[in-house]
C-alpha cells in the first residue's frame, strides 16, 4: 500500500506542469485558436519564473512573473492570428522556436556570469514551494499523504481547472465562449464580442502554461536551471487536450495518468521486468500518437474538437 501511495503521489507530481499546459491549450482551443506553442509558452514562463524567484526570493512574484511571460508570448500569437490573421499552425510553431530559442540564449547568458557555470534557487526559496502540510489533514493515514501532501502549484492547477470548468459550463460569459469556438459568425451574430474573448482566452490561456513551465524548473528541476527544461511537455500537453474531449475537469486526471507514465521507470522491478530506460522515456510521447491517431479515426459529437478550430474568422464573410 506505502509503494502504490508513493506511486500516485509521485505522479501527481510529474503531471503537473502537463496540466498547466493542458488547460491553457484548452482555453486556446475553445475560442477556435489550434496553439501549437504550447512549448514555447512554457519555456518563456520557465526562464522568467526561475529568474525572478533568483533576484526577489519570492514564491508568488515568480509565479506572477512566469504568468506574465507567457501571457506575453500568447499575446504575439494573439495579434498575428485574432488580427492579422495568419495560420494558426504556422504561428504557433513559430512561437515554439521562438521561445525555446529565448529561453535558452538568455539561460546560457546567465550561466556563462555565474561562478561555477550553474545556478541554483537558495535553499530558502525552493522551501517556499515543498508540499503544504495542512494541520490536521496531512497527518491522515492514506488520505493525508494522497491529498493533502503537495506543494503549492498543484493545488493551484486543479483550482484553475475546476473554476474553468465551472465558467464554460455554467455562466452565460463561458456559453458564449464555447459558441466562439462552433460558430463564431452565430455567437458575433447573437452579439458576442468576438475578438474581446478570443484575447483574453488566448493571453490568459498563454499565463497558465506559463505557470507550467515554472513548476519544471522550479519543482521538477530542483530549482536547478537546465536548458531545454520543458523537455517536450508541450506537445504532450497539446494531444492531452483531445485526451480530456476540451474539458478541463478530465484534464486533471488526464495529467495524472500522463505524470504516471513519466515516472513509471522509477518504480518498475527492473531485476523482474528487463526494458530499457528508453522505453519509459519514450512511452508518454508514444501514447499521444496513439491518440491523435485514433481521434482522428473516430469522431464522436461530444469528444470533438470546437468545429471553427483552426480557422481565421473575417467577420464581413458570414
Amino acid at each position: 500500500m506505502s509503494f502504490l501511495i508513493k506511486f500516485i503521489v509521485a505522479a501527481v507530481v510529474a503531471g503537473t506542469p502537463l496540466l498547466f499546459g493542458t488547460i491553457g491549450e484548452i482555453m486556446n482551443e475553445r475560442v477556435g485558436h489550434l496553439n501549437l506553442g504550447v512549448e514555447g509558452m512554457m519555456s518563456l514562463g520557465a526562464i522568467a519564473g526561475f529568474m525572478a524567484a533568483y533576484r526577489s526570493d519570492n514564491f508568488a512574484v515568480a509565479i506572477a512573473a512566469a504568468f506574465l511571460a507567457g501571457a506575453a508570448g500568447a499575446l504575439i500569437y494573439a495579434i498575428v492570428t485574432v488580427t492579422f490573421m495568419a495560420n494558426h499552425t504556422v504561428a504557433g510553431l513559430t512561437l515554439t522556436i521562438f521561445g525555446i530559442g529565448l529561453t535558452n540564449v538568455i539561460g546560457f547568458y546567465y550561466l556563462g556570469m555565474s561562478e561555477n557555470g550553474t545556478m541554483k534557487l537558495p535553499e530558502h526559496v525552493t522551501s517556499q514551494m515543498r508540499s503544504i502540510s495542512v494541520p490536521g489533514l496531512s497527518d491522515l493515514p492514506v488520505v493525508g499523504e494522497l491529498l493533502f501532501s503537495y506543494n503549492p502549484f498543484i493545488y493551484i492547477g486543479i483550482v484553475i481547472a475546476i473554476l474553468l470548468a465551472i465558467f464554460y459550463n455554467r455562466t452565460q460569459a463561458g456559453l458564449n465562449v464555447r459558441a466562439i469556438g462552433e460558430n463564431p459568425a452565430a455567437a458575433d451574430a447573437a452579439g458576442v464580442h468576438i475578438l474581446a474573448w478570443k484575447y483574453v482566452n488566448i493571453i490568459i490561456g498563454g499565463g497558465i502554461c506559463g505557470i507550467g513551465g515554472a513548476f519544471t524548473i522550479m519543482i521538477t528541476n530542483g530549482g536547478v536551471w537546465i536548458s531545454d527544461c520543458v523537455g517536450g511537455l508541450g506537445w504532450i500537453a497539446v494531444a492531452l487536450v483531445i485526451f480530456a474531449a476540451w474539458k478541463p475537469v478530465n484534464a486533471i486526471w488526464g495529467s495524472f495518468v500522463f505524470g504516471a507514465m513519466r515516472i513509471l521507470k522509477y518504480y518498475v522491478n527492473k531485476e523482474v521486468i528487463h526494458i530499457p530506460d528508453a522505453f519509459y522515456d519514450m512511452l508518454p510521447f508514444l501514447v499521444t500518437a496513439i491518440i491523435l491517431v485514433i481521434v482522428s479515426a473516430r469522431q464522436v459529437r461530444d469528444k470533438a474538437q470546437p468545429a471553427a478550430c483552426g480557422t481565421n474568422y473575417f467577420r464581413e464573410d458570414r
